[in-house]
């Protein structure tokens, strides 16, 4: 892949994955207060463990957020079209959490350069929590 004028990813092409820090207790409530997401089950232990989990959990929309930073450098060269994410795990604090994406599909249509990534998430286990697609358009 090719990133100086532009980018020139081929089918196959995986983005560098990134590590991202330990999940917080802090972020998880930052994330609600800016989400309006207040959803107890990802700020209060007591009532995770009410729905039968073993503590909070974080928000998916967080997780899905994070998942877009894989994309960020690129935002100079094109733009997220669509992004559709499912949640296939739960992430509880002090996970780890891998993030990573490889293009699936490319197709030219016209001056437009359309590229398909399949997008993950997992823990340190690496055990999926969140996989997609993701439409990015150059």
């Amino acid at each position: 892949m090719t990133v100086d004028s532009g980018i020139q990813w081929r089918v196959g092409d995986a983005l560098e994955p990134i590590t991202l820090p330990p999940v917080t207790r802090l972020e998880l409530i930052q994330y609600a207060g800016a989400s309006g997401d207040f959803n107890p089950i990802h700020t209060i232990d007591a009532e995770a463990e009410k729905a039968g989990l073993p503590g909070v959990i974080a928000h998916g929309m967080l997780t899905m957020a994070k998942i877009s930073r894989l994309f960020s450098p690129y935002l100079k060269y094109g733009w997220v079209r669509d992004f559709y994410t499912r949640f296939v795990g739960k992430v509880f604090v002090d996970d780890v959490i891998m993030i990573g994406a490889s293009v699936a599909e490319k197709e030219e249509k016209g001056a437009e350069t359309v590229y398909w990534f399949e997008v993950i998430a997992q823990n340190r286990k690496e055990e999926h929590v969140a996989v997609g697609e993701l439409t990015f358009l150059v």
